[in-house]
């Protein structure tokens, strides 16, 4: 079974509703059209169908009607994903959602903050072959914001996982915008540390100690195993920023996954989706806009890599 994360990259659909970003108000010149629409859906719905997951979680989807005309693509493409629900109790500009092969026992939205700053978690339980597991989809705060706002939503996800059960298997997905060493790599930023190097990644949701490979791992109950650990270091990225290779986008694990019995984590099975065409000179082949004014030229994919693990369910 494949589970995936990916952040599309602003999928907009084309209703005005008043929260959308100025260059994706529909049909101004901006060229946020149709056309332009329809190209944006045909290239995200390609990597998705390449990838096949069985379940994927995605990031920056405006609404609903963004992610049914999207699951329309992808049928029309030869991918059906028949179950399909985004975060949209609240307004925030762009939400999470999730697609999946599998059925839902159920869906839940956990709401992190009554701001708007911050987006809602979806949760999403599934039963296969008799073995329940749950996935939780996230967009935590863009690196706009410091770490303590981060450290908001992992704090709501550990509260939810108190309440779910810590010895549950659960499965963390999405774009985090926190790197799997976060707790390294934020030091030297001050507008991001103001909490004394404390991490949301690192050591809310205790990935911290966990660096071996996940044959090796000995996590905790209570504690997650971040997968970029079971891959070799160079592969451990999903977005180029400067030139410099980022893991935003994470996939972690509770400890029972690890375990051999029932339903777990294949071994190195974790990666970024890379294929040559999602590449743009030293840079990740994202949808492409004009300086000024902002245009969308009607090319390109998204700004971030799809990342995706295997798991065995016996």
């Amino acid at each position: 079974m494949k589970i995936a994360t990916y952040n599309v990259e602003n999928l907009f659909d084309l209703h005005r509703n008043g929260h959308e970003y100025k260059e994706f108000i529909p049909n101004t010149r901006s060229k946020w059209n149709l056309k332009n629409y329809r190209i944006k859906l045909k290239n995200i719905s390609r990597v998705i169908k390449e990838i096949d997951a069985d379940i994927i979680g995605l990031e920056e989807i405006e609404s609903l009607q963004a992610l049914k005309d999207l699951r329309m693509q992808l049928k029309r493409d030869g991918v059906y994903y028949q179950y399909f629900k985004i975060a949209n109790y609240k307004n925030t500009t762009i939400k999470v959602a999730i697609l999946s092969k599998i059925p839902f026992v159920y869906t839940h939205e956990i709401a992190v903050q009554s701001s708007y700053r911050y987006r809602n978690i979806l949760e999403a339980k599934f039963r296969v072959q008799g073995e329940e597991f749950f996935v939780l989809v996230n967009h935590w705060k863009a690196k706009s914001g410091p770490e303590s706002m981060r450290i908001v939503s992992a704090k709501k996800i550990m509260k939810r996982v108190g309440e779910l059960g810590e010895k549950k298997n659960i499965i963390l997905v999405g774009d985090f915008n926190s790197d799997y060493e976060e707790y390294i790599l934020f030091k030297r930023k001050r507008k991001h540390n103001d909490t004394n190097g404390v991490t949301g990644i690192n050591h809310v949701l205790g990935t911290l100690e966990h660096k071996e490979s996940a044959t090796r791992a000995n996590v905790p109950y209570g504690e997650f195993y971040n997968l970029w650990y079971d891959t070799a270091k160079p592969k451990r990225y999903s977005y180029i920023y400067r030139g410099k290779k980022e893991a935003l986008d994470n996939i972690l694990i509770s400890p029972s996954l690890l375990h051999k019995k029932g339903m777990h984590y294949k071994a190195h099975s974790i990666e970024s989706y890379k294929p040559a065409y999602l590449f743009k000179g030293r840079g990740i082949y994202r949808w492409q806009m004009s300086r000024k004014p902002r245009v969308h030229k009607g090319r390109g994919y998204s700004d971030h890599l799809a990342v995706t693990a295997e798991f065995v369910v016996h």
